[in-house]
């Protein structure tokens, strides 16, 4: 075990944090890149933005499952065996998402594209269900710092992977194919670093308990939080069996996540479970929404908003503000005297601002102070989120943390990504058919976007408004300045551009009411915290003299 407070408990620690820093770094490539081609997607298969948003969404959804499975069983079978797993899941993900030509239907299309993001993210699941405990296992006196540290590596992907989305498809107008296929080259590196080495057990495993003791402390009540977002995935996967508007798959959805909640009661003896670890389930659902969730539609925003090039510039400036930052955690922490629950406090309120500014700007420079403050209010999201549950409830070994980051990631999936869709498509919709009703009847998708318990809304043809983006991309690489490039445009091709852009401000107003509503939330942790005696990591040691707490009155 660890002899001073910094050090790890095992020789091969840091060999073990930098190849989980590789396996994220694959997921932050792959994700990035899938991020810039959307636009390719939309204008070579005509998916409107809800249908991409629907696809994107299978991102984070395979997230879920490869991350809560994972973490269920990491402390049973070994970490080594699931990065095995990981490695071959990529692989087979490669293979899925290139399959589809243009001799196959829109429909078949959309069930490859959405099926190879799903393998791929429950592929990046499964390696975040091995690197989140265990290097929250290997540095127990200083979880915060070195849990910022290995989760650098998604903005170092995003850098990469945005990067590499500029130059090869915006320079060069590389198929999307071959760029997406550059995530293999780290998904390569982080099997030969994991490769033949021993890898330290959790402290709850070391302890011997049984799965359903780990279990006791997410309980009835953190179960409710997975099993809805579960019941939520499974009713749009029956979706497609059924007739449009059926609410059959719904209730075969709330079925599924019903029994799951009952399997869970069955292994914790029905224990309610803890209050605060239920609290930080739900913060988590809305960092995955806002982060993740703005994430996947930030360049493809921004980028029309300004330039498709512009775009994905800000998205590499942003991501390297956040990597460069996720080092500093530990400063933060000790220096400037901000616990990890002041420190997301602060982040929340920074990404409120930071979307509201961002749906303002209209030059560069000013895209590039919005997101700033956007990328600082994101950056310790994640990565200290999870540290806060792994100093809290040592007792739940890789569950808690597991299921944490499958919530966040569902959420993403589930409400983020296609939220943002469903809202693009509304609000563009509103804005042609505003300024032109006739227009908006010519570009007019022809089908409807859903989301949750919102109205019905109808976007624009995804083709038809793809080919309009596409030709101001062309006027402006042409064009001696951005005016002069708008001109080329038809009267009726502004519009419908107009309207895009009013979609995109809107949206991204109505995206921040997420942090607004983080903040309340850490707001009112601080305080607990305080009544208390402030905020602590605790050992399993400590929590066997607080087994009373198993119950929702205590945090467990």
């Amino acid at each position: 075990m660890t002899t001073a407070d910094n050090q790890p408990i095992a020789p091969n620690a840091h060999r073990l944090l930098w190849a989980g820093f590789m396996a994220i770094l694959a997921a932050g490539v792959g994700f990035a890149i899938r991020g810039g081609i959307l636009d390719n997607w939309g204008r070579e298969f005509g998916f409107t933005a809800g249908e991409l948003g629907a696809i994107g969404g299978f991102g984070f959804t395979g997230f879920c499952f490869g991350i809560i499975i994972g973490g269920v069983v990491a402390d049973k079978i070994g970490y080594g065996k699931l990065v095995i797993a990981a490695f071959l899941l990529h692989v087979l993900s490669a293979v899925v998402t290139f399959a589809p030509s243009a001799t196959m239907s829109k429909d078949m299309v959309r069930e490859l594209l959405a099926w190879g993001t799903f393998i791929f993210s429950f592929a990046n699941g499964t390696l975040e269900a091995v690197a989140n405990p265990l290097v929250a296992t290997l540095f127990p006196r200083n979880r915060t710092h070195y849990l910022n540290i290995l989760h650098a590596s998604w903005p170092a992907g995003l850098i990469l992977g945005g990067a590499a989305g500029w130059v090869l498809d915006d320079q060069f107008n590389w198929p999307w194919k071959q760029q997406l296929a550059l995530f293999l080259v780290p998904t390569i590196l982080y099997g030969i670093m994991f490769l033949g080495q021993k890898m330290p057990k959790s402290e709850a495993s070391e302890k011997g308990l049984s799965l359903g003791d780990m279990f006791k402390d997410v309980g009835l009540l953190g179960g409710l939080v997975v099993c809805y977002l579960l019941a939520l995935f499974f009713g749009g996967v029956f979706q497609p069996a059924f007739e449009p508007g059926s609410s059959i798959p719904t209730y075969i959805g709330y079925g599924i996540g019903g029994a799951l909640l009952i399997v869970i009661g069955v292994m914790t003896k029905f224990s309610v479970g803890s209050v605060l670890l239920f609290v930080l389930f739900i913060a988590h659902a809305l960092v995955g929404a806002v982060e993740l969730g703005t994430d996947g539609w930030i360049q493809n925003i921004t980028g029309n908003i300004l330039s498709s090039g512009e775009g994905k510039i800000l998205f590499v400036f942003t991501s390297s503000v956040m990597f460069g930052l996720r080092f500093c955690a530990e400063f933060i922490e000790k220096k400037l005297g901000l616990s990890p629950v002041g420190i997301l406090l602060v982040c929340a309120a920074l990404a409120c601002v930071g979307l509201n500014l961002t749906s303002m700007v209209n030059s560069f420079g000013m895209a590039m102070l919005a997101l700033t403050v956007y990328a600082v209010g994101k950056t310790f999201f994640w990565p200290t989120m999870l540290a806060v549950a792994s100093d809290r409830f040592p007792r739940t070994g890789a569950i808690a943390i597991s299921i944490m980051g499958g919530i966040g990631m569902m959420s993403a999936g589930l409400v983020g990504s296609p939220g943002l869709g469903y809202f693009k498509d509304r609000y563009t919709g509103e804005a042609l058919q505003a300024s032109n009703p006739e227009l908006y009847a010519e570009y007019k998708a022809a089908t409807t976007s859903k989301f949750l318990i919102f109205p019905e809304a109808t976007g624009l043809d995804g083709k038809k408004l793809g080919d309009v983006q596409q030709k101001l991309a062309e006027a402006r690489t042409k064009a001696a300045d951005p005016q002069a490039a708008y001109n080329e445009l038809t009267e009726a091709e502004r519009a419908v551009h107009q309207a895009s852009i009013t979609g995109d401000r809107r949206t991204l107003v109505a995206d921040s009411a997420i942090p607004a509503a983080m903040a309340l939330i850490y707001l009112g942790l601080l305080v607990y915290f305080k009544s208390i005696g402030g905020y602590k990591p605790i050992s399993l040691l400590q929590e066997e003299h607080k087994m009373t707490e198993w119950s929702a009155g205590g945090e467990g």
